[in-house]
């Protein structure tokens, strides 16, 4: 029986795995384990507000919240350096905290470049602390180069545009976010860059970052430019924070993510994960196999976090955790929101087009929608991911839009 529960990250996928364990009737007692020594507050806010008009990231529930509505022992400022499942304890650099039903839920942590990242100047955004540090050196007139032209860049790209500074992205790929949206909706995406005066320099690589009296004043690319930098931001990706599991005989995924079972169970017995840690096989997705998915985004790492809990202490209430994805990114006043996935055989507008402000484009594969990418139509996205998730058909899909012009282009 489980007299305790340990929760390792203290960020959105933890907190709600606290949370629906008490919610669902858990009275043992409960520990939540965090690098940081803030309450779990929302990260998608760092590269936004935060940045523009100095609003603190909202706190999900405050310190006194959790230790006295939610009866959790917070352990902070700790980082967990190592898991022994043998005896059932989780190490940190304060010492073992025992369990005897563990979530992981330690996220994700930036990717760095090989070179640079020991000058001043030179940031990567994950925690409130990065945010802080980038946020002061962001002042009008200073010249910001953002590598990576993905979504964390790009919402960095127009976070500083709206202060004043000029900004320049350099992407490795020839189209940004072809992973995430596919090349057609990443090179549309991207036209929003030049519209609002922000240069995209594409299938550019970074030779190196320059600096004098160590701080940053130059990136380098291969092919010879050299571009101006008073501030570089990286934002090349993230990679699983699984560091503290090697050696415990936790199954990972070749990206270092925790491989989990269609419940979220881990390959070490009573041990769960949740969030953008987690590679497990979502259903949706599948396609008639069974690959595993990692997604990095926050209703997955909230949804995770719920059904983690409820797997992990009551096994007669345990379902598998499926999810059609769905994330949203906002630059230069625009919102951008994906349901589903880019793996597909053909994208069609069904409202709008390649050049509107506001348009809706539908992802088929066979004779079903997969996917679909809304620009400012918020209503509209939902409505396909409720499809998605039902398996709806492609023709079904289309009859969701009035108009019923659309106009089609093969997937590339």
């Amino acid at each position: 029986m489980t007299r305790r529960l340990t929760v390792v990250g203290a960020s959105l996928a933890g907190l709600r795995a606290v949370e629906s364990a008490r919610e669902h009737g858990f009275d043992g007692e409960i520990v939540l384990i965090g690098d940081e020594m803030h309450a779990p507050y929302d990260r998608p806010t760092l590269s936004k507000a935060f940045l523009t008009s100095g609003e603190d990231p909202v706190e999900y529930r405050s310190l006194a919240q959790i230790r006295e509505d939610l009866g959790v022992r917070l352990l902070l400022g700790r980082r967990a350096t190592g898991l022994d499942a043998g005896e059932s304890v989780v190490r940190t650099d304060q010492g073992d905290v025992g369990y005897d039903t563990l979530i992981v839920a330690t996220g994700a942590s930036p990717r760095r470049l090989p070179f640079g990242h020991d000058l001043a100047g030179v940031h990567t955004l994950r925690t409130r602390a990065d945010a802080d540090l980038l946020r002061s050196a962001l002042v009008p007139g200073s010249r910001l180069v953002v590598i990576g032209g993905g979504f964390i860049g790009s919402e960095l790209a127009s976070s500083a545009r709206e202060r004043a500074v000029d900004v320049t992205i350099v992407e490795g790929a020839p189209v940004p976010l072809v992973r995430a949206v596919g090349a057609e909706l990443g090179r549309v995406f991207s036209d929003l860059h030049a519209r609002n005066g922000v240069p995209l320099l594409c299938d550019a690589a970074v030779a190196g970052v320059r600096g004098v009296a160590g701080r940053v004043c130059a990136v380098d690319l291969a092919d010879g430019r050299s571009l101006p930098a008073d501030v570089v931001v990286v934002g090349i990706g993230a990679v699983p924070a699984t560091d503290w599991l090697k050696g415990s005989g936790i199954a990972l995924a070749p990206d270092g993510g925790v491989l989990c079972d269609e419940r979220l169970a881990t390959s070490l017995p009573d041990v769960y994960a949740a969030g953008d840690v987690v590679s497990w096989p979502n259903a949706p997705l599948a396609g008639g196999v069974t690959p595993t998915t990692r997604l990095e985004n926050w209703t997955s790492a909230s949804d995770q976090g719920r059904r983690a809990a409820v797997n992990a202490l009551f096994p007669e209430d345990a379902e598998p955790f499926v999810t059609v994805p769905y994330f949203w990114s906002d630059w230069y006043g625009s919102r951008i929101q994906f349901v589903g996935t880019a793996d597909a055989e053909e994208v069609s507008f069904v409202f709008g087009d390649h050049d509107s402000d506001r348009f809706a484009a539908l992802f088929r594969s066979g004779d079903r929608l997969v996917g679909a990418a809304t620009l400012n139509e918020p209503r509209k996205v939902m409505k396909y991911r409720r499809h998605i998730a039902l398996g709806g058909s492609w023709i079904d899909a289309l009859a969701l839009i009035s108009d019923p012009a659309v106009s089609s282009s093969p997937a590339s």
